[in-house]
Order: structure tokens, then C-alpha cells, then sequence
């Protein structure tokens, strides 16, 4: 069975980053590029991993997480949080509203899929 992965990305040259590294893996991929379309693709499609940029308009991605890890379908999922702008305790705070991993941007694509990978069963 395919997954599906939600990439919640503002920034269209990232987003294309990102479905360039996790296509090829089999991944279905799923889009939203801010916060409040984050949790509508969310709980209308159901990922299995969501990688989540934290800095987000609408709705930032802290805000989501916490949103989404409110609802039962959810409180499993894998979330992981992304963010260019990592100031000191960002990871602290993003594992705290409910991520399950913290990567910096540039994204490490081995790491992103190693991480994928450890996260998904």
C-alpha cells in the first residue's frame, strides 16, 4: 500500500525540493502551503507522515500540529517539523506541541528520509 505524506511548505522552490526527494521513493505526496489548508488536506486525506513547516501563514505550524494531535486520527501520526529560521529551542518547542522529529533547513534529504523512514512502520 502507498503511502501518503503531506508536505505543508510555503515556499514553492522547498515544496519542489521536497517532492523531488520523496517521489521517487513511492510516496504519494499531498500539498498544502499554509496553515489552515495544512489541516484541511489533513483531515480530509488522512497521511501517514506529515512533514510540517513550522513558520507558516494562517497558521503556524506549531499551531497545526497542535490542532491536528487534538483529533484520535492523529494522535499517532508521525509529524515532523522543518523550519529555516531554527532559533534556540525551536526543536524544544516543536517536539512539545506534539512533532515527533525537528530538521533545519536546507533540508538533508538522506537525513529527511532517513528520518521518514524510522518514523513510518
Amino acid at each position: 500500500m502507498v503511502k501518503k505524506i503531506l508536505v505543508v511548505e510555503d515556499n514553492p522552490i522547498n515544496m519542489k525540493l521536497m517532492i523531488a526527494a520523496l517521489r521517487p521513493q513511492g510516496y504519494q505526496i499531498l500539498q498544502a502551503v499554509n496553515g489552515e489548508e495544512a489541516v484541511e488536506v489533513a483531515t480530509r486525506d488522512l497521511p501517514d507522515l506529515i512533514i510540517m513547516d513550522m513558520r507558516l501563514p494562517k497558521m503556524s505550524g506549531w499551531e497545526v500540529t497542535k490542532k491536528l494531535r487534538e483529533r484520535p486520527e492523529f494522535s499517532n501520526k508521525p509529524i515532523i517539523a522543518v523550519t529555516a529560521y531554527a532559533m534556540k529551542g525551536d526543536e524544544d518547542r516543536a517536539l512539545e506541541a506534539g512533532c515527533d522529529a525537528y530538521l533545519a533547513k536546507p533540508i538533508n534529504v538522506r537525513e529527511l528520509r532517513r528520518v521518514i523512514t524510522e518514523l513510518l512502520p
